[in-house]
């Protein structure tokens, strides 16, 4: 697998015309996104209506809750040449995936890991926030991931990293707010259909205040369980455990937050069952392992000393910086991609497959807390 920065898609105007304009400018790389999931389900016996049939569960809720939002994946498809469903399947492909299986009485074998962290501006070198996190997922979204900058007319600017054809994954705004997240499961998970995570991120991503976003992650009905990290870099962050009907907020420990793929929260834990491990035991040192790095810096902590507790290899392959790894199922996982971010500097740095490559690139975006008054 060749490995090569992720590909800056710039957007802008109304929905429509910004979805049009992503899906001409990343059109390979959405059609691999698309296979992808497709090849999947292929395999797990379903095809080509059996994802219209789980996609279009989700449309009618989307459409009073995000019409915007269906608007611009609608531009995608037409700019990339493809169906609806197919973008859909993208940008829902966590839930899709669960529904499959679910459907089968076929166990998870592939959850979404990652380990993510932010340092609070006390604990900083520059006295700045610094947020990251490494995203473990399949191998091969290495080559179907892009960076989105979207250049916004009613509110801040957006830049994003996500699969090719999804809306939002980790990233901030030009207000200072930014999101990581990371796989979570509990037994209340998909009792219910709510709205699939990277519309979430993406509203969370697209608000003014920090204020309203940590209102759209933690009151925005979900279909599974899920761990979303939210900062802000006027210098503080909350991490939302998210149960599909419950958030339960952590805030920060010495100076930091770090969060693998098992609950912390004992109010959480006293409310729900735990029913993730048997999938990511590692998530027990991982985060860890993070702390433990990070802690040794205190006061002194930098971009590169995250990088390197993100880079940690201990009890490799299972690790919090993981090479590609074939799985029992089939499955090629890796740590796909580390993202990190200095918010009030408006940069996002990202190093592709980073147990195998230790290059970053750096994406920027104009940082102007005015911007978020712009449709005010």
């Amino acid at each position: 697998m060749t490995v090569q920065p992720f590909p800056l898609v710039e957007v802008s105007g109304a929905p429509r015309q910004r979805g049009q304009s992503y899906g001409e400018q990343a059109k390979a790389r959405i059609a691999g996104s698309v296979d992808l999931y497709a090849g999947n389900l292929d395999r797990l016996g379903y095809g080509k209506a059996d994802i219209d049939r789980f996609t279009a569960t989700f449309a009618p809720t989307l459409k009073a809750w995000a019409p915007d939002l269906v608007d611009e994946m609608e531009g995608i498809a037409e700019g990339a040449g493809l169906d609806f469903s197919s973008i859909m399947l993208v940008n829902a492909r966590t839930e899709v995936l669960q529904l499959a299986r679910r459907e089968k009485g076929i166990a998870d074998d592939e959850p979404d890991g990652c380990t993510g962290a932010v340092v609070m501006p006390e604990e900083t070198r520059d006295g700045e926030l610094i947020h990251g996190q490494n995203w473990d997922w399949k191998a091969e979204c290495a080559e179907t991931s892009i960076v989105l900058r979207i250049l916004r007319d009613e509110g801040p600017d957006v830049l994003t990293f996500t699969e090719a054809g999804g809306l939002a994954r980790s990233g901030f705004n030009s207000a200072g707010i930014g999101i990581t997240a990371n796989y979570l499961e509990s037994d209340r998970d998909y009792r219910e259909l709510g709205i699939p995570l990277p519309f979430i991120r993406r509203k969370a991503l697209e608000a003014k205040h920090f204020a309203l976003a940590l209102r759209v992650v933690a009151v925005t009905p979900k279909s599974g369980s899920n761990n979303m990290m939210l900062s802000t870099a006027e210098g503080y962050a909350v991490d939302l455990e998210c149960a599909p009907d419950e958030a339960f907020a952590l805030h920060p420990h010495n100076g930091m937050i770090v969060h693998a793929n098992h609950w912390q929260s004992a109010v959480a834990l006293s409310k729900l069952r735990e029913t993730g491990l048997g999938e990511v035991p590692d998530s027990l040192y991982r985060d860890a392992r993070v702390r433990k790095i990070l802690e040794a810096r205190r006061g002194d902590v930098t971009t590169d000393d995250l990088k390197a507790s993100l880079f940690d290899d201990f009890a490799t392959p299972f690790c919090v910086c993981r090479p590609p790894l074939r799985k029992e199922g089939g499955n090629l996982s890796a740590t796909v991609a580390m993202i990190v971010m200095n918010t009030a500097q408006g940069v996002m740095e990202i190093a592709p497959l980073p147990a195998v490559n230790r290059t970053f690139t750096r994406y920027d975006l104009v940082m102007d807390r005015t911007a978020a008054d712009k449709a005010a």
